[in-house]
């Protein structure tokens, strides 16, 4: 935008450029920029490269430059968006800023001031030095821990201890009986536990671990250390799929998932058929847990020929626990995609987009009886898909059944 100073991060990544054996022009050209502006900036520096310019940075927080660009913002009376424009980041983040640097004048606007964008502050009301050195205050670590600096707080907390409160007791004494108004005095069990037994944390004497319920002295974890929480046993990762499943060359490889209905208490079981994208759902009307994802699944594969359940992909979801039952009752061998990687489910995660058409997300699925999921899914396998060469997936999947066919009966005509 016309009057606007440079984006930092653009200047930043030409004087890495020049840094790295670039020339200017050459620097401004490789970043889509004239080469003019190459020139002025590098004549502006002296012809040094600047010394706040570091070989990596983290763009997840603000620099000391963004804060000054804010600061320059806040002089002129721009809008937090035309700010965040010009430094390449969301509005959201120079609001928090700002509330958190200039938080009585921040306040003490308007809520239509507020919304619109405009702060009605004097220039001195944002200083950037103090707003860099206070996040890099608390960016510091080890942070000490609070009952330790907190000698009060302290006394009071193993006071309670002593008299054989839980940590989550004593903290919610503190907090809504004794000391309602004043934060400094609050303190969560989980700092309580940590001041225990947590070596470098240890505020609290460790004797007082004795008066605590369980009486250990070291904390037991809930699950093993070589096992994460949560996670399904003897799962089978994707990795080791065979190589024709990728390729789709192959019919009867499947992708499955559930779509969620209003706070996940309503759920419809989905199965796409690689090959030929044919969709078919499951019905859950009792609920969607591994028992009976496992008998929908079961019965659906008696509805199709045995050449059709070869494999299952499915994501690392709780509700295909039982997946050796089922791979027991019907010979399917189940893989599991990695954590958060629907692309390895691609086909079944474009029917799920499709199938909100018909159950939009927030609404109760339960009241969908198994007649409307056939038609839904019927409604699918009808629509041409163009990955199919504009053929239909109920085609496709009435060849394969056909053709199948054809080949039992040569076979057994042999």
């Amino acid at each position: 935008m016309k009057g606007l100073p440079p984006r930092r991060d653009l200047q930043r990544e030409f004087w890495l450029l020049v840094r790295a054996g670039q020339l200017r022009a050459e620097a401004a050209v490789t970043m889509g920029l004239a080469e003019h502006t190459g020139r002025r900036w590098f004549s502006q520096a002296g012809g040094v490269v600047p010394a706040h310019v570091q070989a990596k940075r983290s763009g997840r927080y603000l620099s000391l430059e963004e804060r000054e660009e804010i600061f320059v913002g806040v002089q002129r009376g721009s809008s937090m968006r035309l700010i965040a424009k010009s430094l390449g980041r969301e509005p959201s983040t120079v609001m928090r800023e700002l509330r958190r640097n200039m938080r009585h004048q921040y306040r003490t606007q308007s809520r239509l001031e507020r919304r619109s964008g405009r702060h009605r502050t004097r220039p001195w009301d944002y200083r950037p030095s103090l707003a860099q050195r206070r996040a890099d205050s608390m960016a510091a670590r080890p942070k000490p821990a609070k009952l330790a600096t907190n000698t009060e707080l302290r006394d009071l907390v193993q006071a309670k201890l002593w008299v054989k409160l839980s940590p989550k007791q004593a903290a919610w004494e503190l907090r809504y009986e004794e000391f309602p108004n004043n934060p400094e005095m609050w303190v969560s069990h989980e700092t309580i536990y940590q001041s225990i037994y947590v070596q470098g944390r240890g505020a609290l004497r460790r004797e007082l671990a004795v008066h605590l319920r369980t009486g250990r002295a070291l904390r037991k974890p809930r699950n093993s250390r070589t096992e994460r929480r949560g996670r399904i046993p003897n799962m089978v990762n994707i990795s080791q799929r065979p190589a024709e499943v990728a390729d789709r060359a192959v019919p009867g490889h499947l992708e499955g998932d559930l779509i969620m209905g209003k706070n996940g208490k309503s759920a419809i079981g989905t199965l796409v058929e690689r090959t030929t994208r044919f969709v078919m759902l499951l019905h859950l009307p009792n609920g969607h847990g591994p028992l009976e994802v496992q008998e929908a699944m079961i019965a659906a594969t008696q509805k199709w020929p045995e050449f059709i359940w070869k494999s299952l992909t499915w994501d690392q979801g709780n509700e295909m626990r039982n997946h050796l039952q089922i791979k027991m009752a019907t010979g399917i061998q189940v893989y599991f995609c990695d954590p958060a990687s629907p692309w390895q489910r691609g086909s079944n995660e474009n029917t799920n987009g499709l199938l909100r058409q018909y159950f939009p997300k927030g609404t109760d699925l339960s009241v969908h009886g198994p007649d409307y999921l056939d038609f839904v899914a019927a409604q699918l396998n009808r629509r041409p898909r163009q990955t199919l060469g504009w053929k239909r997936p109920a085609e496709a999947f009435a060849r394969l059944l056909s053709t199948s066919s054809d080949s039992a009966s040569v076979a057994t005509t042999a």
